[in-house]
């Protein structure tokens, strides 16, 4: 338990800095499920929207230093090569 006035005052900031991290961190995996749902329905325009989305919330949440920027961009790199992939494959039919 906090013993001065300023640690209690840092555990609150911590605690109402921690839900704010979740929130985004939880925005982000969403967002990134958005992109593999677009891909997998192999709807253009909405995987584009959708890509356009997760990677500004990565950037974002760099940037606020909520993940590491190193973090950020390995997760770019990984969705657009999946999706370089994905978009080179024939499609059955």
């Amino acid at each position: 338990m906090a013993n001065t006035r300023s640690a209690e005052k840092r555990a609150r900031q911590s605690a109402r800095r921690h839900l704010h991290n979740k929130s985004v961190k939880s925005a982000i995996k969403t967002a990134k499920k958005r992109v593999l749902e677009a891909l997998q329905k192999g709807d253009a325009k909405e995987l584009q929207e959708a890509t356009s989305v997760y990677v500004s919330r990565l950037d974002k949440a760099a940037k606020r230093g909520i993940i590491h920027r190193n973090t950020a961009n390995r997760n770019k790199s990984r969705i657009s090569t999946l999706i370089a992939k994905r978009s080179s494959q024939p499609t059955a039919g």
